[in-house]
Parts: structure tokens; sequence; C-alpha cells
């Protein structure tokens, strides 16, 4: 049998087996369990997803799928089901990101640190604005996405968190905390982070950004994966980058990393002769709309960049280069001087 095999009317045929049946009687005939993480929508109904790929199986292959030979998730059932046209729907909300939960805690700072209601003005639009963030795909979000009833009850889970609060935390979660503790510390500077989140989404400059990277959770930054996909368009910016490097090469400047002095040419010849990445310098929390400057942009090796980037708060290329000064002086690793060869023994 070729599990995930199956055509648009085999699942046509298990839904109306589903309805003819009732499911009840459907998820108990092929042994399924009740659907717990992805839904299957068609014409207004919706289908337990796991068990209608399984059954499927009969239509095209000769027998249903057991339980035990597929999973409900995007591996098996929900992939399958998507390839031949269905609409998949999660069951249950994404968890909250980082991004959203700094516009909910800039929410409730601006509310003295007290709980908001659903029927609030305020966060009814918070709502709207989470709806639009370029974040969660369609695929993941239920009905009740984000609505006003789930806004407050952030708003709830972050306040009563808060220092200064008396009752019984709610069940949040340890990112609500985290977040908190950004804005109780560095106040002024998270309004600025919240702001630009905002006005991203609002202009949609953010919908317009490259799909994130895997490599993206390498990158260590309070402000939220939105302002660092920002930051990195900005660096990746081969235009931006070609001009910062040939305003250097015209003053008769060394194209070397400005926090270790690499040098590729120096050390790969012809083959690296014009290369260095750019770091964008400008502080995420200050880094609004507009274009890029040239002297926003530092000339940086590979190493040096993923280091800067690795762990906030991100040290400049001159902090970085102190920092390499330091390690050196105390004796800290360095390169190893290349080895030979062993001779050959054949």
């Amino acid at each position: 049998m070729r599990k995930g095999a199956i055509s648009r009317e085999a699942v046509l045929k298990a839904m109306a087996e589903y309805d003819d049946w009732g499911r009840d009687r459907f998820l108990d005939e092929y042994g399924y369990k009740p659907a717990t993480g992805y839904l299957l929508i068609h014409e207004g109904k919706t289908y337990d997803s796991k068990a209608i790929a399984g059954v499927a199986h009969k239509f095209d292959q000769g027998r249903a799928l057991r339980p035990d030979e597929l999973s409900g998730g995007r591996s098996h059932a929900a992939r399958w089901l998507a390839r031949v046209g269905f609409v998949i729907r999660s069951s249950r909300d994404p968890d909250w990101t980082r991004d959203e939960i700094i516009l909910a805690c800039d929410l409730a700072m601006a509310n003295g640190w007290k709980r908001l209601e659903y029927n609030d003005s305020r966060v009814i639009e918070l709502s709207a604005l989470l709806q639009t963030m370029p974040i969660h795909p369609e695929e993941v979000r239920t009905e009740l996405f984000r609505n006003p009833n789930g806004v407050a009850r952030k708003t709830v889970d972050i306040t009563s968190r808060h220092p200064d609060y008396r009752g019984k935390p709610t069940n949040g979660n340890a990112l609500d905390v985290e977040v908190l503790h950004d804005f109780l510390a560095r106040p002024a500077e998270m309004t600025k982070v919240a702001q630009h989140i905002r006005d991203g989404i609002t202009t949609g400059e953010f919908q317009s950004l490259p799909p994130e990277a895997e490599e993206e959770d390498d990158y260590s930054a309070p402000e939220g994966r939105l302002l660092i996909r920002r930051h990195k368009s900005r660096e990746r910016d081969k235009g931006l980058r070609k001009r910062k490097i040939d305003t250097v090469l015209r003053r008769g400047q060394q194209l070397a990393c400005e926090a270790c002095g690499f040098d590729f040419e120096a050390t790969y010849g012809p083959r690296g002769a014009g290369y260095i990445e750019c770091h964008h310098v400008v502080p995420l929390h200050e880094a609004g709309e507009g274009r890029t400057k040239l002297s926003d942009l530092a000339l940086i090796c590979a190493n040096c960049h993923r280091m800067i980037h690795r762990r906030a708060p991100w040290p400049t290329p001159g902090e970085l280069r102190n920092l390499i000064h330091e390690t050196t002086n105390r004796g800290g690793a360095r390169i190893p001087p290349q080895q030979e060869p062993e001779p050959s023994r054949s």
C-alpha cells in the first residue's frame, strides 16, 4: 500500500460515508479518535482529518489505513488532504509569539498594568491588527484566532505576572514573563519596538519581506521575529551592499572586517576578492521605516556577523573588536597553525 496516494474523489467518498453514518459511528467503525490537531473544512462542514485521510485509502487502494499507520499532522493526513485541494484548519490556535506578546504587553503598560476587557476598543483594534500579522499561516488559524476574548485574556496573563499584582497569577507562559521583564527594564525602548511592529504591519512592509528561513532560530533579539526579518532583509540587499563596498574601495581603504580585520582576498586570493558581508548597525528598536543609508552598514566577516547576532543585546562591530582584543590579551584561543599533512602510508 502506498500511504498518502489518495485522490480527491476518494476523499469525497470518505466524507460521504462520514455524513451518512454520522461522526461517532464513522470513527468507531475504523477505530479513530476525534481529531485534536487538524480539521478538514468542506462546504461549511467540519471533518476529522486523520480519519478521513485514512479511510480514503479504502476507496483508492482497497483498505483503510489503521490509526497507527498515519499521523493527523502535516507529515501525513493534513499534507495529503491539502495536496488534493482540501482546506485544513488547526483545531487550536498557535501559541503566541514574542512579536504578538510585545504588542499585548505594550497595551497592558499603556493601561497602567491593569487587565483589559474584551469589549475595550483598544483590545478590538489590537485583535484586528494581530489577525493581519504575517507570522501564522492561514491553515493553523481557527475561527477564533486572536479574537478580542483571546487578546483580553493575554493581557490578564501578562498583568497577573507584574510585580505589583497581589492576586494569583493566571496560567500564562514563560514568554509572557520574559517580555514583561523587558518592558519593565527598558520601557521606552520596548515601546519603540512595539510601534515599529505596528507600523510595519499597518503599512504592509512586513508582508513583502522574504519568508523566514530556518536559520532565523540562530538569531536572538528581544524585539521579535518581524524586526529581525526586516533587519536581515536590509543586510542582504545586494545593491546596497555593492554600493557600500564600492565606496570603501574608492577611498582606497582595505576591504576587511571592521571587527576582527579579516580580509577575504588576503586569505583566499582572487576567489575572495571583493567579498565581505554587511551588518546593519542601527539597533532594531531605532530602525523604523525609511531608506537604509550607507552609513548604517558596517563591513564584517561571516564569523563576526554570526557572533553579533548570536545573543542579545547585539554588540556593535567596535564592541566586538574590543572583546576580541580582550580575549587575545588574556591568552584566549587562537587559530592554530596549519598542520603539515601526514605522509601517505600507501
